[in-house]
């Protein structure tokens, strides 16, 4: 978990402004940024569960004191790295998001949005994850007081009716045999406050994604697996994995995983519409080494070598991924 997290965090972009801080701000900001390094990194390497969460608990504390500095906004927080900071594409908010392991069944989400101010005051709405509080997580619209966490790596900026879209892309490591990916839509209300999700999903119904009507879009498959999904300027498209079962018998989500093929979704008159090829006549290399291997044949029959294989190396990677872990 901690290093393909690491690995993660580190590719996300980021944004510079022109905006001139204070001196005095930047001072203020540059000495406490150390301390949020040292929290930041314990919440990720801290070899017991206790310690993370007390870096945890810590980094809210003085993450907050330094948000409060005035315009803060500006300042990139470059070196506090395994935290997702996001600027919105018109730069009206920023978000940050991160999450805390108690061990391989556990993991929770920790996020706060801040808004752009005039006057450089802060105008925060932490993140409050509530789902292992939930078991309809896609059922509502929330709020930041019963967030479905994730870690966001990437804000798509829509627009319809006059009214701006901001869809997030995210990372949930949920559970020891499964992970998950969100497409959450975040929109403000007139007065300011955000909300999560709504009705932008059309898409049909296949058993794997979930039922309809879905609030917010999450697929759920095998840990480690190397499920795909960003969004593509090129194709104006969101873009995910297509999963399939490695038991032909059994549809549980952690035995899903990529076969080599894609689907997605493209911004349309308020919606997020199905589209069953994204790339349209777009041709492969078969030998483009970033995409999975293809685990049915031209006839779509199952190569069930192939799914062994792959199986094995899932299963030698976790392997490998707790021996790392009960060695530090």
């Amino acid at each position: 978990m901690r290093y393909s997290l690491i690995a993660f965090l580190f590719y996300l972009p980021s944004i510079s402004f022109s905006q001139e801080m204070p001196i005095s701000s930047v001072q203020a900001l540059q000495k406490i940024e150390s301390t949020l390094q040292k929290d930041a990194h314990n919440i990720v390497y801290a070899n017991d569960w206790l310690e993370r969460f007390q870096a945890d608990s810590a980094f809210i504390r003085n993450f907050v004191k330094a948000l409060k500095t005035p315009y803060s906004f500006y300042y990139p927080f470059d070196s506090v790295q395994n935290i997702s900071k996001l600027y919105a594409p018109d730069s009206s908010f920023r978000i940050f998001t991160w999450q805390v392991m108690k061990d391989y069944t556990y993991y929770r989400q920790r996020g706060a949005i801040q808004m752009r101010t005039t006057d450089g005051s802060l105008k925060l709405y932490p993140l409050f994850d509530v789902s292992e509080f939930t078991n309809a997580p896609i059922d509502s619209i929330r709020t930041s007081n019963n967030w479905i966490g994730a870690i966001y790596y990437k804000i798509i900026l829509t627009k319809f009716n006059n009214k701006k879209y901001y869809t997030l892309l995210g990372l949930d490591e949920n559970n020891a045999r499964s992970e998950k990916k969100w497409i959450e839509v975040l929109t403000f209300t007139p007065d300011g406050i955000p909300q999560f999700g709504g009705n932008y999903f059309k898409y049909p119904s296949d058993g794997i994604k979930p039922p309809q009507p879905a609030f917010r879009f999450c697929l759920e498959y095998k840990k480690d697996a190397g499920v795909r999904m960003n969004y593509d300027p090129k194709y104006q498209a969101i873009i995910f994995s297509r999963l399939v079962s490695e038991s032909p018998d059994e549809k549980n989500t952690y035995n899903l995983i990529p076969y080599g093929d894609y689907e997605g979704f493209r911004w349309v008159n308020g919606y997020w519409v199905y589209v069953n090829n994204p790339f349209q006549n777009i041709i492969f290399d078969k030998n483009q080494s970033d995409l999975p291997m293809p685990i049915l044949d031209d006839k779509g029959n199952r190569k069930e070598k192939v799914l062994e294989e792959i199986s094995k190396k899932n299963i030698e990677k976790n392997q490998q991924k707790k021996d790392s872990t009960q060695q530090r």
